[in-house]
């Protein structure tokens, strides 16, 4: 039980965040998109259908680039993250303003800003919530974290390796099985045939950033299931932002809940993406939502990490 309990903590923690200090954003996934029309077909590449767009999430490593190319580029990353007691008042906080730096491959880190308050660390210095641990593992080191692979097997470092590596899973290759998880292994692949039926498909034409045309390709839940369907959606969205001008992905945003006797999270994601010198970086990452497991403490959080003045590295 205990394993079970550290597999749980693990996975659910790099979800757990709540809205009540960081505003609801955008669940159009770019914040910025502007949407022109929305239609059933869209037209104009060769008559883009709604597997065109599934076989470009399931095929796309883009997105997954976007976060290996940071480490030939010098940003500044500001980083907020908010803990909430069970009456959803926050109860811990902590800021930081980090340059990063990869010089001669070498990686640096300068703290610009650093602040602590609340609940936040335990008597021992580790921190008081998985959550704020797995954001401090994956996002304060940003391109040196596992959402990099070097060499070694992503395994490589420990037991804990394999749960953060269902996490990039999750992240940046959706509709793919997630296995070792109990009760939700099948339920992320909402492209399966058994899964299809459960989700319906939109469509929409936009612009990004007031330039960049996109396309806006939403998997939602279908509003006529009855309560037994229901419960075997996970996922209930899954929104990407496409460029029209060569299909990369520029941002995704996931809804997540689940609910039975073991475990309990309600959880919502948004990463957006852009261009610094014709090369796509990380700009903005937000999560809220809260997950429960028994024998153990309830977590709620939420955390904004935006990218900034990024510059290539000599």
């Amino acid at each position: 039980m205990k394993k079970l309990v550290a597999l749980f903590s693990l996975f659910f923690s790099f979800f757990s965040t709540h809205a009540q200090q960081i505003k609801r954003f955008n669940p159009d996934t770019v914040k910025t998109i502007v949407i022109d029309s929305a239609v059933a077909t869209i037209r104009g590449r060769s008559g883009l259908n709604a597997q065109d767009f599934i076989d470009q999430i399931m095929r796309d490593t883009s997105f997954y680039e976007a976060f290996r190319n940071m480490k030939k580029y010098a940003f500044t990353a500001e980083n907020r993250v908010f803990t909430y007691d069970k009456k959803d008042k926050v109860d811990g906080k902590i800021y930081r303003k980090l340059k990063h730096s990869n010089v001669a491959g070498a990686h640096k880190i300068q703290y610009l800003a650093k602040r602590d308050s609340g609940q936040v660390f335990k008597r021992n210095g580790k921190y008081e919530l998985y959550t704020t641990e797995m954001f401090d593992y994956i996002f304060m080191n940003a391109y040196n974290s596992d959402f990099v692979k070097g060499g070694d097997s992503p395994n490589s470092g420990g037991k804990n390796e394999s749960y953060k590596d269902k996490l990039k899973t999750l992240i940046f290759s959706p509709g793919r099985p997630v296995s070792g998880i109990p009760f939700i292994s099948k339920k992320t692949e909402i492209f399966s045939p058994e899964m299809k039926n459960y989700y319906r498909y939109e469509f929409a034409k936009g612009t990004y950033l007031d330039s960049i045309p996109v396309y806006r390709f939403k998997v939602i839940e279908r509003p006529s299931l009855n309560s037994d369907q229901k419960d075997e959606v996970m996922i209930k969205e899954l929104t990407t932002i496409f460029d029209r001008r060569n299909f990369q992905i520029l941002g995704r945003y996931v809804d997540m809940k689940f609910s039975n006797m073991v475990m309990d999270f309600n959880v919502q994601m948004n990463i957006e993406l852009n261009r610094f010198a014709g090369e796509l970086l990380p700009t903005k990452i937000t999560y809220q939502g809260n997950w429960d497991i028994p024998f153990h403490k309830e977590e709620r959080a939420s955390f904004l990490v935006l990218h900034k003045d990024y510059q290539a590295e000599k």
